[in-house]
């Protein structure tokens, strides 16, 4: 649309598309506004859109992921996640690179919050641990569940720590919800689209993690699934994809960070301690998810790895976490960015 079109001549506009069976989506910047037609491509040919007031031009989005496309919102606004302490926001996708640290999984209540006061002190801005932990293998430890999320409600009251955490179950999407500052969807249940869609529409930022197996693409259209329920806080995250390599748990594919740049608007962040599998390469992959342009990481730390009931051998010792947040400042100043 042209810059200063009026509220009624975009009405009027969204209106007409949504006569022709479509569905307009309107995002609007500082500067301009652009509407979104979603749906049929054959019912919008030969529509004269270009007569209506107020259209400056229009183009083909040939992506399948609308909403998702940089196109959509070219200024890419950040994601913001609301302090619980009733400070500034967090912003996924502004000059800061977010860190989220903390356990795998909620173990009891002494280790996480011993570990949420070493996230704090260091300078990381969120805490992860998982209540509900989705397992390869039935036997392992699946996480303390409904305990869990009471132990991290009360460990987000007393530090202002915002909070992350998986939910894997349409029917826990709710409960996980009222803890939880950013709702988690981890790389097994990315193309869980009954799960998107509910998520999309609990009213919480959403963390979505690539599958193991999944394209760039396929990561975008889960993406566009949270989107199309009428939730645009979404962050995106590379974690490491299956391949035949066997020296990392993962390959972490760092090109996907620039990649992802220049397809979407959603931030991206990074989570090296999944993408690698040991300890010792968590930093040095951190610092080149950095220097790659995310927005953020997610690191995995621990008081004692070896005693771990899950991933302990990704797992940051919290003095190397300080050592690993020194290092990202220092990236983060060189690239125009802070951490």
């Amino acid at each position: 649309m042209k810059q200063g079109v009026s509220e009624d001549v975009v009405l009027h506009l969204t209106e007409a598309i949504r006569s022709w069976g479509l569905t307009p989506h309107v995002s609007r910047g500082q500067e301009r506004t652009v509407i979104g037609i979603i749906g049929d491509e054959d019912l919008v040919r030969g529509k004269p859109l270009e007569v209506f007031p107020g259209v400056e031009s229009v183009m083909s989005v040939v992506k399948p992921y609308r909403m998702a496309s940089l196109a959509s919102k070219p200024e890419r606004p950040p994601v913001e996640v609301p302090a619980p302490a009733g400070g500034p926001p967090i912003r996924f996708g502004g000059d800061k690179i977010v860190v989220i640290a903390g356990p795998c999984s909620v173990e009891n209540r002494e280790m996480l919050f011993s570990l949420a006061q070493r996230v704090k002190a260091a300078g990381g801005d969120i805490l992860r641990a998982g209540a509900f932990k989705p397992r390869t293998s039935p036997y392992s430890f699946q996480g303390l569940g409904v305990k869990g999320l009471g132990y991290l409600a009360e460990v987000r009251r007393e530090t202002g720590l915002p909070i992350i955490t998986e939910v894997m179950d349409t029917r826990d999407v709710e409960m996980v919800a009222e803890v939880a500052d950013i709702v988690q969807v981890g790389a097994r249940n990315m193309q869980n689209f009954n799960l998107l869609k509910v998520i999309g529409r609990c009213g919480k930022p959403v963390l979505l993690k690539r599958g193991m197996s999944n394209t760039i693409e396929e990561l975008l259209m889960s993406a566009e699934y949270v989107l199309n329920e009428g939730n645009d806080r979404v962050i995106l995250c590379e974690r490491g994809i299956r391949t035949f390599e066997k020296a990392t748990r993962n390959t972490l594919d760092l090109s996907a960070v620039p990649v992802l740049k220049k397809e979407t608007h959603l931030p991206v962040i990074v989570d090296p301690s999944h993408g690698t599998g040991y300890w010792d390469l968590v930093p040095p992959m951190a610092r080149a998810a950095v220097a790659a342009g995310a927005d953020g990481v997610l690191v995995e730390i621990h008081e004692t790895p070896e005693e771990a009931l899950s991933d302990g051998a990704q797992a940051l010792l919290p003095d190397t976490f300080d050592a690993l947040m020194r290092q990202l400042r220092k990236i983060a100043e060189a690239i125009g960015r802070r951490a």
